[in-house]
């Protein structure tokens, strides 16, 4: 591993191996704490956040590392200066750039033009922390993640297109059931059916919502961001079927609920679900920290 831009570029074994890690540091943190000693790590920040900040944040803290938090506060980077010139000047002082975009090829441009690893904190073509940190849930749950049984109801969006890889590469079967022209980037799709094919996984595309039978977790996003031009009461009416709540649970026999937050309590999810026994949505959010340790853990130590 030189970077971590997207989970499709990792291999079976460095999914796995990152997975293992990840457990080790979040069982045994005394262990690691002077994992990162002596390195700094640049954050570049177009767009807000609370758990990608924090937990990044934190967790350098908790390696013993720097952190150095960058907001872009005239826009997307590139504007005041090139992001080959961010890239190169950073590299002359940081050891790292963890960086959440707006666009997936500014992420690119980060790590062609720098000389030190490159983070993919987030655009808008993939969510690999968010990813690892859903199999890292996961595999807190189940013995075999490759037994798992996972179905992704909503927006096709980055989120999605980081769990389809992650879900390809462990072998696992995975159903994406989104309404008409909300499916994910079909080029991604392609790729991570023919990543799971190899491993002896499954992805499965539907509209039909009775789809959900059969699953171990239900995951949804929110509507929210894909609405930027269409009112709320639109999004509601459109999406309406694939709102989760008790009743698809039950059609699904699913034990677990996943959200990658923020959630829009009875609007993709009914609050009873998100807020009940079997969601894993804290443990998610605390794993993003786990995840994102054992991979600068990986390209710094």
């Amino acid at each position: 591993m030189n970077h971590l831009l997207s989970i499709k570029e990792l291999t079976q074994q460095q999914l796995i191996d990152l997975l293992a890690l990840a457990k080790t540091i979040k069982a045994n943190p005394e262990d690691y704490r002077k994992a990162l000693d002596g390195k700094s790590v640049v954050m570049l920040f177009e767009k807000p956040s609370l758990r990608t900040r924090v937990s990044f944040d934190i967790g350098i803290n908790k390696l013993g590392g720097h952190c150095l938090y960058l907001d872009q506060q005239n826009g997307a980077l590139g504007k005041r200066e090139p992001v080959s010139d961010f890239a190169a000047n950073i590299s002359c002082w940081a050891d790292a750039i963890v960086a959440r975009t707006f666009a997936h090829s500014t992420i690119e441009q980060l790590a062609e033009h720098g000389t030190v690893p490159v983070i993919n904190a987030l655009s808008d073509m993939y969510h690999p922390c968010q990813g690892l940190a859903d199999f890292l849930t996961l595999a807190e749950q189940f013995d075999d993640v490759s037994k798992v049984k996972l179905a992704y109801v909503g927006d096709g969006n980055n989120v999605t297109h980081s769990l389809m890889y992650g879900a390809a590469l462990l072998g696992a079967k995975m159903t994406v059931i989104c309404p008409q022209g909300h499916f994910p980037d079909g080029k991604v799709v392609l790729e991570a059916q023919a990543i799971a094919e190899a491993h002896g996984g499954e992805l499965v595309l539907s509209s039909d919502v009775e789809a959900i039978a059969g699953h171990d977790a239900i995951y949804t996003d929110t509507w929210i961001s894909m609405g930027d031009k269409a009112s709320l009461d639109e999004i509601k009416a459109k999406f309406a079927p694939y709102h989760v709540d008790t009743d698809m649970m039950n059609k699904a026999g699913a034990k677990f609920f996943m959200h990658c937050l923020p959630a829009y309590r009875g609007v993709e999810v009914a609050a009873e679900v998100v807020d009940g026994a079997g969601s894993l949505i804290l443990q998610q959010a605390e794993n993003r920290m786990h995840a994102q340790n054992a991979v600068l853990v990986t390209l710094l130590s």
